[in-house]
């Protein structure tokens, strides 16, 4: 049997470098002219009120458009480009609508013929992964011959990694997406994630690493420009690769390792032939996870800022993305109310795993699945549930505040303009190109 191949190129030229990514690999030597190709890029978020950094959050315009030029220079012309970008509020088009025009895709629509579709405003299909629960899976993907899979190469601080495979799960619905981060401890987010490349159309992928990310996968991690392609016409050999290039040994990252056994793979890379440049010459170490102290319940900055009686867990695999959001944003916000007054030992429980402890005196649920699971638990003293799926903003700031942490609410309303202060760490650094999310 003939070895997988996944090239690896430097990102030195528009269009051209992508093209020796994708001759390198063959990875459209294969495709029919009258195919149909469903290009996934990863939008994982967007903010139509303010600038936000987007270089390693986000799949870059530049490259799209080359997948799109290459694909038609071959005669390929139904290309479909889609997205489901998860919003606070799950009826809003506007975000997604935004997205599109500023990231140019619009303009690709004019100047290629191909069809930009917001997934979550288009059906989907309940397929058998073979998991705990069928999963919604976008009906346009499904009916295509082909998906272009083009992550960005980037560490994810629950997966480790988010490549190939992950970029998948923004073609599911948001119910399905919940339920990927599942409580239970074999079936787990990994394990779902393993499985979301076997039952849908043959997955292409081109990994975007001219930027690639730390502590990702969002805006509030700290991106590299690396200048780095992957390509493949195998979805577990490229994504084998980028978490090589990102520093990390693939058996290490639970749902590759994952995947590799289901397929009867090594992960050493011993059964894939790596192309172009070398990968111990581009890899670069990437922190992935948040650092919190020894006994796993305050977050390590906290800690070094003197804050106490205050029992914050560290997140696990079951929190959903709605929460993980909000998780962040509580954190910021608690570290700028800080005052040095000792807190009345509060704990702070989030996911659908946590459990209470003894010895705290108010105890903050964090969304309805906490709710759910400890709202009778008997050790909780004085219960301040945070209702809802997701939960709002100002009950939120309500909860935090009636625990006796007096966050700001301007921080939390204002939220959407408040992201543009993390341009401030891009600020100077002429590596960081707003032009590659743009489309000429």
């Amino acid at each position: 049997m003939n070895k997988p191949i996944v090239s690896v190129v430097k990102y030195e030229k528009p269009l051209e470098s992508v093209r020796k990514a994708v001759e390198l690999s063959k990875l459209f030597d294969d495709i029919p002219t009258n195919a149909k190709i469903f290009i996934k890029p990863n939008i994982v978020y967007w903010n139509r009120h303010s600038n936000f950094p987007k270089w390693g959050v986000l799949t870059t315009s530049r490259l799209i458009e080359d997948a799109v030029i290459l694909l038609n220079e071959r005669g390929i012309k139904d290309i479909t480009i889609g997205e489901g970008i998860v919003t606070e509020d799950p009826k809003d088009e506007l975000t997604a609508a935004d997205a599109f025009e500023k990231l140019g895709y619009n303009i690709l629509k004019k100047r290629y013929g191909v069809k930009v579709i917001n997934t979550f405003r288009r059906p989907f299909e309940k397929i058998d992964m073979g998991l705990d629960f069928q999963v919604n899976f976008s009906s346009d993907a499904l009916a295509a011959d082909y998906i272009l899979d083009i992550p960005v190469l980037k560490t994810h601080a629950q997966a480790k990694v988010s490549i190939s495979f992950k970029n998948l799960k923004g073609l599911i619905s948001i119910p399905s997406r919940k339920k990927f981060h599942s409580a239970d401890p074999v079936h787990d987010l990994s394990y779902n994630v393993a499985h979301l490349p076997d039952k849908v159309p043959p997955c292409l992928t081109i990994i975007d690493g001219i930027y690639t990310l730390e502590r990702g996968p969002a805006i509030d991690g700290k991106a590299h420009r690396s200048n780095i392609l992957v390509a493949s016409k195998d979805i577990l050999s490229a994504d084998f690769v980028g978490a090589k290039l990102l520093g990390f040994v693939p058996s290490k990252i639970p749902h590759l390792a994952i995947a590799a056994k289901q397929r009867n793979r090594p992960t050493d890379l011993s059964d894939v032939e790596v192309v172009g440049e070398k990968i111990e010459d581009l890899a670069s170490h990437h922190e992935w996870d948040f650092i919190y102290n020894d006994a796993g319940d305050l977050p390590l900055p906290f800690q070094k800022i003197g804050v106490q009686g205050l029992k914050y867990h560290k997140y696990d695999n079951s929190m959903c993305t709605y929460c993980s959001g909000l998780n962040g944003i509580i954190l910021l916000a608690i570290k700028y109310s800080w005052k040095g007054k000792p807190y009345d030992k509060i704990e702070i429980l989030t996911g659908k795993m946590m459990k209470p402890t003894e010895g705290n005196n108010k105890t903050i649920l964090l969304g309805q699945c906490q709710c759910n699971l400890n709202k009778n638990d008997p050790c909780i003293k004085e219960l301040i549930p945070i209702q809802g799926c997701p939960p709002a903003r100002e009950d939120v700031v309500e909860a935090l505040k009636k625990a006796g942490i007096n966050v700001q609410s301007a921080l939390f309303k204002n939220l959407d303009s408040a992201v543009g202060f993390l341009m401030g760490k891009y600020k100077g650094k002429p590596e960081f190109e707003e032009s590659f999310f743009q489309v000429e």
